[in-house]
């Protein structure tokens, strides 16, 4: 098979990848045949996920909109993806093109992509390394390069904390970083949540999204907002995806695809 020109020598093309798999549903062109795969087969058994994909990248927009307007200039990107289709440095660059940026994604394929995406742009990092090792990510040189952890910081931890089985301790892990942040900062967290009744393609979806390299672990609202500790919640708390400071006009009813994300924003005081 043919690499293309924006992937790596190492490209991992023959396992699907939750990143590219995401970045299928937004429409994104970095992705393999096996990732268009499994995420068609998870859309033919809920055509709803598709729309959850884009009600949850629809919150990330908004949140780091919210956090620039809030006198963030720098950014964390925990469990980021491929850093294209609606990223946090487009998104950031557009209202102030001095903010700073650093995708941490434990893939080092993901990391390769990133670093090919950013082209050496000096205000964003790539980083290779597990979310849950709060002191690994943020020892990282590439990530000091462009974060100064004495400055409130971004952290954006946006439908990753689901990939967090009980067993790896996803509260503790927030704990570690929420230790670690300077006042003022925020964190924004959005999580695949429990739809009402949990209807059966709702489970055949998650089962197509467990073929990849991450599992999916729903959670339910009162879980979620326990990754809020020690955060002052902003308003309007932890609530549906496309219910969060939905901007002037925009839809808040999806269907079954607003209740399968609930997203909030907390501040560090």
């Amino acid at each position: 098979m043919e690499t293309p020109a924006w992937a790596p020598a190492r490209t991992g093309s023959e396992t699907p990848s939750a990143a590219r798999v995401y970045n299928y549903m937004l429409g994104g062109s970095h992705n393999f045949a096996v990732d268009r795969a499994v995420a068609e087969q998870a859309i033919a058994a809920m055509p709803a996920v598709r729309v959850a994909g884009q009600l949850n990248r629809a919150f990330l927009r908004r949140a780091v909109q919210f956090l620039i307007r809030s006198g963030i200039r720098q950014f964390i990107d925990l469990g980021a993806g491929i850093a294209a289709v609606g990223a946090v440095h487009e998104i950031a660059w557009q209202l102030d093109p001095e903010c700073t940026v650093a995708y941490v994604d434990n893939d080092p394929v993901v990391a390769a992509y990133n670093e090919q995406i950013l082209s050496g742009d000096a205000r964003a990092a790539a980083v290779h390394a597990d979310l849950r090792d709060h002191d690994a990510v943020l020892a990282d040189p590439g990530l000091a390069a462009v974060i100064d952890l004495t400055r409130p910081v971004g952290l954006l931890m946006v439908a990753v904390l689901h990939n967090l089985p009980d067993g790896d301790d996803p509260y503790g892990v927030v704990d570690g970083y929420r230790a670690r942040l300077a006042p003022g900062s925020f964190i924004a967290v959005s999580h695949a949540t429990m739809p009402p009744g949990m209807p059966a393609p709702a489970s055949d979806a998650q089962a197509q999204y467990n073929r990849t390299d991450n599992q999916l672990v729903l959670r339910a609202q009162p879980d979620v907002e326990r990754f809020f500790t020690g955060f002052d919640l902003v308003e309007p708390g932890v609530t549906y995806a496309d219910a969060w400071r939905p901007d002037d006009g925009d839809p808040t009813d999806h269907g079954i695809a607003s209740l399968m994300t609930v997203a909030g924003v907390g501040q560090l005081s």
